[in-house]
């Protein structure tokens, strides 16, 4: 069986981080001594992915040099370069010359969480056993996004409706969800998932564990509080 590949979003410019994204790159901004993205790198490796491809963009040079070819972090690293950054789809349709004809994993680069990686790698190996093109993981919406984004029934995630959940920003992923991207083009995940939803195409997980968006500079000192107790 194909190994299945992950792929970790870190071509944003980081808005609400500036000043620091200033001059580092999201990714690259140091929790409890590390880069945000070494944390997520050895998290992906210790849940058996060994074959990652990273989206680089805004000072995209400094996120390659640190982490280079993986092997330090003992996985293989390829990059997606953007020019401008493409938005989530526009950035994983970019990538998929990268990522294989196989169902993949992706997962942003700014999140957090205790969740099992490990099981997504399930839920993309089923996709097509369930005609599905996508599995979310879906959290508890936090104080600052109280609205969330999809609601979950009997497994499937719902583009509204009862039990508004917020998405992790962690799931895996069919590649035919990005045929209607062109290359180069940028294009919300969202604009893809609705359509799915309608179709029931989206399975969906409620993870009712540890999860942080390492969005704001109070979050990321949050975070590497959280490491350094661990």
């Amino acid at each position: 069986m194909t190994a299945t590949k992950a792929m970790i979003l870190a071509a944003g410019r980081g808005e609400r981080m500036r000043p620091l994204t200033d001059r580092v790159p999201k990714a690259m901004l140091m929790a409890a001594g590390r880069p945000l993205i070494e944390h997520l790198v050895e998290r992906l490796a210790r849940a058996g992915y060994d074959e990652l491809v990273i989206n680089v963009s805004h000072l995209g040079e400094q996120i390659e040099q640190g982490l280079g070819n993986g092997a330090r972090l003992g996985v293989r690293i390829a990059y997606s370069r953007e020019t401008t950054a493409l938005e989530t789809a526009g950035g994983i349709a970019q990538a998929l010359p990268l990522l294989g004809a196989a169902p993949f994993v992706v997962v942003n680069c700014d999140v957090y969480s205790d969740f099992d990686l490990g099981r997504l790698r399930t839920a993309a190996r089923s996709l097509a056993t369930r005609g599905e093109v996508a599995h979310l993981v879906l959290v508890d919406n936090p104080p600052h996004h109280r609205n969330g984004d999809f609601g979950l029934r009997d497994g499937k995630v719902m583009a509204d409706g009862p039990g508004v959940l917020t998405f992790s920003g962690m799931g895996a992923y069919a590649p035919q969800l990005f045929a209607p991207v062109g290359h180069g083009a940028s294009c919300q995940l969202a604009a893809l998932l609705r359509p799915a939803m309608a179709r029931g195409g989206v399975s969906g997980e409620h993870h009712r564990g540890s999860w942080l968006d390492v969005g704001t500079p109070q979050r990321l000192a949050e975070l590497g509080e959280l490491l350094r107790k661990s």
